[in-house]
């Protein structure tokens, strides 16, 4: 009994460490795909000016409604 309870800890520990393994590769894949679209988001928004116009805009209706 005792020997059958070493091998299932022996595999549980084994499997624990693949699967930490695998939660940082995870975690380095979405750190990545935000940080692209942040980048892109960043880009878009230089290039376009559509932030300084939404605020021009808001700015003016809260002028304009006080």
């Amino acid at each position: 009994m005792s020997l059958l309870y070493a091998i299932h800890l022996h595999h549980r520990a084994r499997r624990s460490r693949t699967e930490r393994g695998q939660a940082t590769v995870e975690y380095v894949v979405v750190v990545l795909a935000a940080s692209l679209l942040a980048g892109l988001f960043i880009r878009w928004v230089n290039g376009t000016d559509k932030i300084g116009e939404l605020l021009n805009r808001v700015i003016d209706t809260v002028i304009g409604s006080v």
